[in-house]
């Protein structure tokens, strides 16, 4: 593994959400008021999946006031608490910018139901349990290796 991958291993969330265009997310956001931290919840349409690695974004639309408020939030970001999965939509492009020019119902994605919604949720978890025993087998990997692990045997000081 070359220098960056393994930065971005020790750097990023272990288990990330499964999260799809389309879908409509809860994201939980830590945000600082003067002294105080608290967590805002920001509700809206999942327009696009951008990035990878540790460079992995979502950009998330809602509308406020009668005013669309989009805003693109780094996965991998201690600030991102929680990404909490509301309802599954069911689109055909990976893109949804075209919402932006919707007003109304007209904004509006179809929910992904029945046998085909089953499948992504079986899938989805699959995926996460294998992220997460993935992390649990680095996680005991790192636990087992000695402190001074750059050092040959014969090279201790006297």
């Amino acid at each position: 593994m070359n220098l960056i991958q393994s930065i971005e291993a020790e750097m990023g969330k272990d288990v990330l959400p499964a999260v799809h265009v389309g879908d409509t997310v809860n994201v939980h956001y830590l945000i600082r008021e003067g002294e105080k931290e608290r967590i805002q919840i920001f509700s809206g349409t999942v327009l696009a999946i951008g990035g990878r690695g540790i460079n992995k974004t979502i950009t998330v639309r809602r509308i406020v006031q009668g005013e669309g408020v989009e805003r693109i939030f780094p996965l991998h970001s201690p600030r991102v608490q929680d990404v909490e999965i509301v309802r599954r939509g069911d689109v055909r492009r990976a893109k949804l910018y075209y919402l932006r020019d919707r007003v109304g119902k007209k904004t509006r994605v179809k929910e992904l139901l029945g046998e085909k919604a089953r499948r992504e949720k079986d899938r989805d978890a699959s995926l996460e349990a294998t992220m997460a025993a993935a992390a649990a087998e680095r996680e005991s990997a790192t636990e087992t290796a000695p402190e001074g692990g750059d050092e040959a045997p014969g090279d201790a000081e006297d």
